[in-house]
């Protein structure tokens, strides 16, 4: 499990865990697959070993998130695994409380729609809700949905050869920006890839999208962010890149 930075303005629930001070115009970093926690009462019925794989948690990403917080950035970082409800998802899409990932089976989640229903009630809506409000309070300049991706899936052996992956749907304005800015140093830049932000892009099109405010969403290979040497080293890329985007956005 992830541990958190101990600072004087950090905020601490199940759910998530809020690092630095939000402010007008600044920057904001998000990251839904942050932690692999499991809350009490929750068996996934899976081996504790995969609790550290990308099935359950998104490598690397709050080691980034921490390292990249200073005044004017603060960071949302989720609080349970992915494995027991999906953050970036919407109510009833597929994978939401998926029962295999990347091949293995998670019996957990054979759940039924009660418990589905008990899951979105307890963990979803009430996350959302404290994130829009914090967003509502504070307006950011540009909201950073930060994600990481394997090289590789056990369930396909083709590889990804894109160090980081820019996802958007229908508001391309960082984007667009990002992209050259990040080929600039020399990076494999996947635009829509490895995944694509027409389909996989929930949270920025709930909390970016409907408010017309500016994201960047990120996904940035695992083999890059694995150490404290390559977290930092994409920390301060992400911090430079945040402070360019901002100053070029309308």
């Amino acid at each position: 499990m992830t541990t958190a930075v101990t600072t004087p303005s950090a905020t601490k629930t199940e759910l998530y865990r809020l690092l630095g001070t939000p402010v007008k115009g600044g920057v904001l970093v998000i990251a839904d697959h942050a932690s692999n926690h499991v809350p009490e009462g929750i068996d996934l019925g899976i081996p504790a070993e995969l609790m550290n794989q990308h099935i359950a948690i998104d490598i690397g990403v709050a080691e980034v998130a921490e390292r990249m917080m200073a005044p004017g950035t603060a960071a949302w970082l989720a609080g349970i695994s992915r494995l027991v409800c999906d953050l970036n998802r919407d109510v009833g899409m597929p994978g939401m409380f998926p029962q295999v990932s990347d091949g293995y089976a998670i019996p957990g989640n054979r759940i039924g729609d009660e418990g589905r229903a008990a899951r979105v009630a307890e963990y979803f809506h009430p996350y959302h809700a404290a994130l829009e409000s914090l967003l509502a309070e504070t307006t950011p300049a540009l909201i950073v949905s930060l994600h990481s991706f394997t090289p590789g899936l056990a369930t396909c052996d083709k590889p990804r050869p894109w160090e980081i992956g820019i996802l958007y749907n229908k508001d391309e304005r960082a984007a667009r920006i990002a992209i050259p800015l990040l080929e600039a140093e020399g990076l494999t830049v996947g635009d829509q890839e490895p995944y694509s932000g027409r389909v996989l892009n929930a949270s920025m099109n709930r909390h970016a999208e409907q408010h017309d405010r500016a994201y960047l969403s990120i996904e940035i290979r695992q083999d890059q962010i694995a150490d404290a040497a390559g977290q930092a080293l994409w920390a301060d890329r992400l911090t430079r890149l945040c402070r360019a985007v901002v100053s070029k956005l309308d």
